[in-house]
């Protein structure tokens, strides 16, 4: 009984593999031509020209594939040429914005001295308050 399990499942994985083996196998058909071999993918239809060099079979794109590889590498050259320019245009158009938003020299300093009459106002106003509660004696016995 136990042996059954253990054939059936390993009967089953070798017609799996062998079945995958020929489809792979099968994928490409060669034929004999008078300067050598065309041979063609089952499964997309490209076909390759083949020659038999130093006992080894070399294949080359057919001219019609070729050129449409040419024709596809020259419309992604565009396309990018096209995607450079463009992300060109848009970083020079963001940084010139961001230098124009940029305040001047002048009204930098402007605002620091706003904002350094508004922290001596403001320490002076704790200050007082610390006074009036006579909460210096145990600020400093807190640090301590």
């Amino acid at each position: 009984m136990r042996l059954q399990h253990i054939l059936i499942p390993a009967a089953l994985v070798s017609l799996v593999a062998v079945s995958a083996y020929s489809e792979e196998t099968d994928r490409y058909r060669l034929e004999k031509s008078a300067n050598g071999y065309v041979r063609m993918d089952t499964q997309t239809g490209a076909m390759s020209i083949c020659e038999e060099r130093s006992g080894q079979l070399v294949c080359k794109v057919a001219a019609d594939e070729r050129a449409a590889f040419q024709d596809e590498i020259d419309r992604l050259q565009t396309s990018m040429k096209a995607m450079d320019e463009r992300v060109t245009k848009l970083e020079n158009s963001l940084s010139a914005r961001l230098e124009s938003k940029l305040p001047s020299e002048e009204d930098f300093n402007k605002t620091m001295s706003y904002m350094e009459r508004f922290l001596r106002g403001f320490m002076g106003i704790v200050k007082d308050m610390d006074k009036d509660n006579g909460g210096g004696a145990q600020l400093n016995s807190q640090k301590t």
